[in-house]
């Protein structure tokens, strides 16, 4: 994977979240304390957010470039999202969700079958299953598997786990690296917490106040022994 973020500024609050990086691992980890601008970071990638300026560009497609006033829509940039809340629909089944997440995926072929997506996360016998009556494990798994059924050629998963106790993160930890193993889908994976970046992430991107401040691979990061135990609020 080629991701570049290029000349990113974008006003928050309390600071301008300010990156100009290129990353080429398969899973990048986006790690910081709450509200260091990691969320936003990822909505500017996503298309949900506008720039002051940008240029995002997935190996050949530019997805934004405000030089030129480019910008794709969302649902054209072949970009699965699982955001905090994982925005799954309360009204449709489990099956319902993730066919959902097959009508959006562009072009003509979808790069993953529903049965091999719902095997690989075991969801299938869930599929008949209305989501609110289902454990957070369970809608975490429904949601990446939505995530994926668009056929895309980046992930982005924003905290996925924060919602989740000990127990439950320990379940869930082996699926995300059997996604990332099975797929080969390149991921931004946002965190706060050392432990997850440590067991799926190749590399490290830290951000404090919307900068990175730091830059290393899995095990320079590891070696280094930083980590954030803020267990607060989303990120801006």
């Amino acid at each position: 994977m080629k991701l570049l973020l290029r000349r990113i500024s974008l006003p928050l609050a309390d600071f301008v979240l300010e990156v100009d990086v290129e990353l080429q691992s398969q899973v990048t980890a986006i790690f910081g304390a709450s509200g260091a601008g990691k969320t936003s970071l990822l909505d500017l990638i996503a298309g949900l957010r506008q720039p002051a300026s940008a240029l995002i560009q997935l190996e050949e497609r530019v997805l934004t470039d405000t030089a030129r006033a480019e910008a794709l829509p969302p649902r054209s940039r072949q970009i699965g999202y699982v955001p905090q809340d994982l925005a799954l629909f309360p009204h449709l089944s489990v099956r319902q969700n993730l066919l959902y997440g097959q009508k959006r995926a562009p072009g003509e072929g979808s790069l993953f079958s529903f049965e091999h997506v719902a095997g690989v996360l075991e969801i299938g016998p869930l599929a008949g299953r209305g989501v609110t009556g289902l454990s957070g494990g369970e809608k975490q798994r429904v949601a990446l598997a939505r995530a994926l059924l668009t056929s895309p050629k980046l992930l982005l998963l924003d905290e996925p786990l924060a919602s989740l106790d000990e127990a439950l993160k320990a379940k869930i930890i082996p699926y995300l690296l059997r996604v990332r193993e099975e797929f080969r889908v390149p991921m931004l994976y946002v965190s706060h917490d050392r432990r997850e970046v440590q067991a799926l992430c190749d590399e490290v991107l830290e951000l404090a106040r919307g900068k990175v401040i730091r830059r290393a691979s899995r095990e320079a990061w590891r070696a280094n022994g930083n980590g954030v135990t803020d267990q607060g609020a989303a990120s801006q």
